[in-house]
């Protein structure tokens, strides 16, 4: 998961190691891009590994019905909450039909490869439809106003967690502090 958002930081830090016009022909070293390129390296890729930290230790039938109080319109809400649930059913759906064509020889030649692919796009395509309208009947059977309801578990604050993420954090903005000083 991180080698995605990793190829993004280096590409974006490659960028700043050369120098387009000037002095040293069209294309140059620039004389401080390997600490610019460097710290951008440091910081996406920090900023990378929280995201991917809340992303995996966060469950989305946790966050989703939270954004409601934070502020958040609840259809946007909703339509977000169903979208998530739905794309992880299709994506279950395509994984166990393709397991299906390829235990049916579905991929020894290019040709029956792209056929089976067809395939795949085609089935892929009709459950989909299936199943939103089936959702769409499950709704109306249960009295669908236009929101949905979610029962959510009232969440627990660790007051030593919090503390201590308190502490780690204005430590490490006190080290920022520090090493950003000039050394003379």
């Amino acid at each position: 998961a991180y080698r995605v958002p990793l190829g993004f930081c280096v590409t974006g830090a490659l960028t700043l190691l050369v120098r387009v016009g000037g002095p040293g022909g069209f294309v140059s070293w620039a004389e401080d891009g390997p600490l610019r390129a460097g710290e951008l390296m440091l910081r996406t890729s920090a900023a990378s590994l929280g995201v991917l930290l809340f992303a995996f230790t966060t469950p989305m039938s946790d966050l989703l019905p939270r954004l409601v109080r934070a502020g958040v319109p609840a259809p946007l809400v909703d339509v977000a909450l169903v979208t998530y649930r739905m794309s992880f059913l299709l994506l279950d759906s395509v994984r166990r039909v393709g397991e299906a064509q390829a235990a049916r020889l579905g991929h020894t030649t290019r040709a029956a490869t792209w056929r089976s692919l067809g395939g795949l796009g085609a089935t892929a395509f009709v459950r989909s439809f299936d199943r939103a309208a089936r959702l769409q009947t499950g709704l109306a059977g249960r009295g669908y106003d236009g929101t949905l309801r979610v029962l959510v578990p009232e969440a627990r604050v660790s007051v030593r967690f919090t503390v201590l993420s308190t502490v780690l954090l204005a430590a490490l903005a006190a080290l920022t502090f520090v090493l950003e000083r000039p050394l003379s």
